[in-house]
């Protein structure tokens, strides 16, 4: 969406669904994206972000894509194909994972800690030095949750900082990632992609023909355009084995004349194609962090 459209968001309130709890990651992109006046709307699973914008209950919808460290959040590539929704924007966050307990929990009398099975792998060095049992769960900010909750005080939680401020728990250790240029990027899903910028990405998922050089041949469209291709992702069609659907991102918008013939071209060179969406890049701010 473009930076104006952007604004006019910023001014009112709009609903965006995420999932996990408030204080999660996710959540944490939404308010970064839209502005604090947003209600964020915590949802328990990926499908239900989905449903949500799907069925009008909330206007947009956030998922994660892509780590840095960790890669593809496959089950979003595999939603983007199965519901008929449009990516109309991105955003890259710095993700800073921190250690966090009850207030009266000290460092040594951790036994268990909590997290997304992601963000316990990104940290992975530093808990197995801790040598706790490792539990995954389905948020990072549920996991602070739970633990409040249920009053563990021998457990932890991999989390942000935020989440701890927002349960009020204690943050044992910071920066707790094996990697600390630990970068997420998430999508942004509405009803409808947005308008050009001049300064956009384009996203569709494709399969092509079992025969030689079909996937040099759909790819050549882009390179004789001159079209930068950004990334390029395969996953399992879940109805043939060894049968892949192949998402790809590229520089530029649907309705730019060049990408508008790329379309055309990859139509013919392909057995089946949707166009994700266009939308503006995001920029990669290295110093904002979570």
């Amino acid at each position: 969406m473009s930076d104006a459209s952007l604004m006019n968001m910023k001014a009112r309130k709009i609903r965006v669904a995420f999932q996990g709890e408030l204080g999660a990651y996710s959540e944490s992109a939404v308010r970064t994206f839209f502005g604090s006046k947003v209600e964020a709307k915590p949802c328990i699973k990926f499908s239900d972000v989905f449903k949500s914008v799907e069925q009008d209950e909330s206007e947009f919808g956030l998922v994660p894509i892509e780590n840095s460290t960790e890669g593809s959040v496959n089950q979003t590539y595999d939603l983007l194909l199965d519901y008929d929704l449009k990516i109309c924007g991105e955003t890259v966050l710095k993700i800073d994972h921190c250690l966090v307990a009850h207030q009266q929990t000290a460092l040594r009398a951790v036994k268990v800690v909590y997290s997304h099975p992601q963000a316990l792998a990104q940290c992975g060095e530093f808990l197995q030095r801790l040598g706790c049992e490792l539990v995954p769960s389905y948020d990072t900010a549920g996991s602070v949750k739970m633990i409040r909750e249920r009053g563990l005080k021998d457990s932890a939680a991999v989390a942000s900082k935020r989440a701890a401020e927002l349960y009020k728990m204690k943050v044992l250790a910071k920066g707790i990632a094996d990697n600390p240029n630990n970068y997420t990027r998430f999508l942004i899903l509405s009803e409808k992609d947005a308008k050009p910028t001049g300064k956009d990405k384009t996203s569709v998922v494709l399969s092509i023909r079992h025969v030689p050089g079909s996937l040099y041949k759909a790819l050549g469209e882009l390179a004789k355009r001159n079209i930068n291709l950004t990334r390029i992702e395969s996953r399992p069609t879940k109805r043939t084995p060894w049968e892949y659907n192949i998402y790809i991102d590229f520089e530029g918008h649907r309705k730019d004349d060049k990408c508008t013939k790329v379309l055309k071209g990859l139509e013919q060179k392909t057995s089946f194609i949707k166009v994700l969406g266009s939308y503006p890049k995001a920029t990669l701010n290295i110093d904002e962090t979570i």
